[in-house]
């Protein structure tokens, strides 16, 4: 049952934070990716919530299926195709809006998080159990260490906010490490070319240790604020949208 490296959180009054701050409502639809032996599905339904649940561990799918019947749709499947939302559980969102409600399998929290927020406009926000060392990289301030390209991605886009740390006893079995539950509610207004800057950004944090005048050219002009021997770690993501503009105006390569 644990073939997949998935730890279970099974600590009641955790699961009630988290699903206290997604402020889920009867009737509204919910995502949740590895719910595993879904602890955390039995809350959601506990509020009249409309599940889709995606395991790709068959055992686990058919305790699932077993415990739950036809009272949640349930996908056996990976919950990404080719680093995008698996099309299976698109078609069950079938246009609606919904949130994200999961404790999120860590090896592929962070590009699923990243894609639904840059690509699916009808989630209305995500609220998931990540590791500790995650969620601090997603709330980062910049010029921090941890202040990089999962920083600027998803604050560009959602307002980010600690629900809670979660000690590794809250699980089964117990990870080595500290989780932390977060709130990721996307901006009324979203910016456009979010996967255009997204590989902007990508290229310029690859050489993070760099002057901006040597990675996109000391011909290209600087929005005001910004000095040629600076790095990318030390600009906001007004900074890097004007630098983004001006590159891309001017043709500039990374």
């Amino acid at each position: 049952m644990h073939k997949l490296g998935q730890n279970f959180l099974h600590d009641h009054n955790i699961i009630g934070k988290l699903v206290d701050a997604s402020g889920v409502q009867e009737g509204e639809l919910v995502v949740e990716v590895g719910p595993g032996t879904g602890a955390l599905t039995e809350a959601l339904l506990e509020r009249g919530c409309s599940v889709i649940a995606c395991e790709l561990d068959k055992g686990l799918t058919g305790l699932l299926q077993d415990k739950f019947g036809n009272t949640i749709t349930l996908i056996h499947d990976d919950c990404l195709q080719k680093k995008k939302l698996n099309p299976e559980i698109i078609e069950a969102i079938d246009g609606r809006t919904w949130k994200l409600v999961s404790n999120l399998p860590y090896q592929i929290a962070s590009p699923l998080m990243v894609g639904i927020l840059a690509e699916h406009q009808t989630c209305l926000g995500q609220y998931v159990t990540i590791q500790y060392e995650v969620a601090q990289r997603l709330m980062a301030s910049v010029n921090s260490s941890d202040w990089g390209v999962l920083s600027i991605l998803v604050q560009r886009l959602a307002d980010v906010e600690l629900i809670t740390k979660v000690p590794n006893t809250c699980f089964w079995p117990q990870p080595k490490i500290t989780s932390a539950c977060v709130g990721i509610v996307p901006k009324p207004v979203q910016p456009v070319n979010s996967v255009e800057f997204a590989l902007f950004v990508t290229a310029l944090f690859a050489k993070r240790r760099k002057q901006i005048g040597t990675i996109i050219g000391r011909d290209v002009a600087l929005p005001e604020g910004v000095t040629e021997d600076m790095r990318p770690a030390t600009l906001t993501i007004q900074q890097l949208e004007e630098i983004y503009t001006t590159v891309k105006t001017s043709e500039g390569q990374i």
